[in-house]
Order: structure tokens, then sequence, then C-alpha cells
């Protein structure tokens, strides 16, 4: 038991140098941003994917508290249009996901819009903002107001992802838990 754990720590020890082997500076895109939908920006030709979040898809509908059906999409990213609407708007990342976008943490002034996607309760957190989907959650917010499919879900239901092997996922989540150490 005590040799698993020492191999377990040291393989750990391992992937840890060799996600701070492999940092760069972070990639600076200023505006005007386009948002293809409520988790995707584009702006001067570079794809970008807002990191930790995952937004419904721009065809996706959600049901409100009555069971009505809204356009739970649609409002995503009409939420991020606003949010990147100011020429203050930056977006910074590093890493690039499987379909070549930048991944990115964007920021106007002081206000993490990553993070008030899901605060508003237009986006689920994926990997952060899990005490902004805590307050969405309690506060009855946006997809919180009603049901919905995960957008996960919903892009699987429909054979519009793959899901990338196990050890990419836990690569990834690793630099990026690297990247806010610093």
């Amino acid at each position: 038991m005590r040799e698993g754990l020492f191999v377990l720590a040291f393989f750990f020890l391992l992937i840890l140098i060799a996600a701070k082997l492999d940092q760069s500076d972070d990639d600076v895109v200023g505006g005007p941003f386009y948002a293809v939908d409520g988790d995707t920006l584009s702006a001067g030709g570079e794809r970008m994917r807002l990191q930790g979040i995952d937004a419904p898809e721009l065809d996706q509908t959600c049901m409100d508290h009555q069971g009505k059906d809204w356009a739970c999409g649609i409002e995503a990213r009409r939420l991020l249009v606003r949010l990147v609407a100011d020429s203050s708007t930056e977006c910074l990342g590093r890493s690039r996901d499987k379909y070549h976008r930048l991944l990115v943490r964007c920021h106007m002034g002081s206000v993490n819009i990553n993070g008030a996607m899901v605060r508003q309760g237009l986006a689920i957190a994926s990997g952060h903002y899990a005490e902004e989907q805590a307050v969405a959650r309690r506060e009855g917010r946006g997809l919180w107001a009603g049901t919905f499919e995960s957008p996960r879900d919903f892009r699987a239901s429909r054979g519009m992802m793959e899901d990338p092997h196990l050890v990419v996922s836990f690569m990834d989540w690793l630099k990026n838990m690297m990247g806010q150490a610093q």
C-alpha cells in the first residue's frame, strides 16, 4: 500500500512538473467581439471558447417553471453579446481545445464574463465557477428557473460532440489548475 501511494505521488509530481514546463504567456485578445453562441466568441479571425463554462446551444430550448419552452440558447448568446460589448473587454488564454479555439477567460474591467454567464444562469459551470452556479441555482436564475438538458447531453444526443480521451481531459484540467494557482 505504501509503495503504491509513493508511485502515485511520484506520478502526480511528474505531471505537475510537465504542466509547469508547458506553460507559456497568455495570449491577449481584444474586441470588438462577435458572440457565436453563449460560450464562443470570435475577434480578428480568432475563435475563442470561454473556459470553465458550458452554455446552451443556439437551437436549444429549456422549460421555465410553468413548463413553457423558452429559447435558452439564444438568451445565452444575447447575454454574452451584452457582456462583451464594452471596448475595454479583453480575453486571455494560452491553450486550445480540440477544435483549435483559444480557451479564454474574459474580463470587462473587474467583471469576470465567464463567471457572469454562470451567475446569471445562462451557462453551467464546467470545472470552474461552482460558487456562481450555486448562487444561480439558489436564486432560480436562467436555466435553474425550470428544467433543461445539459448542453453536453444536448450535443451528445444529436451527435454534435465526441468525448475527449480521459487522459487529455485530466491534463487539460491540471494545466488549468496550475494556471489559476499563479
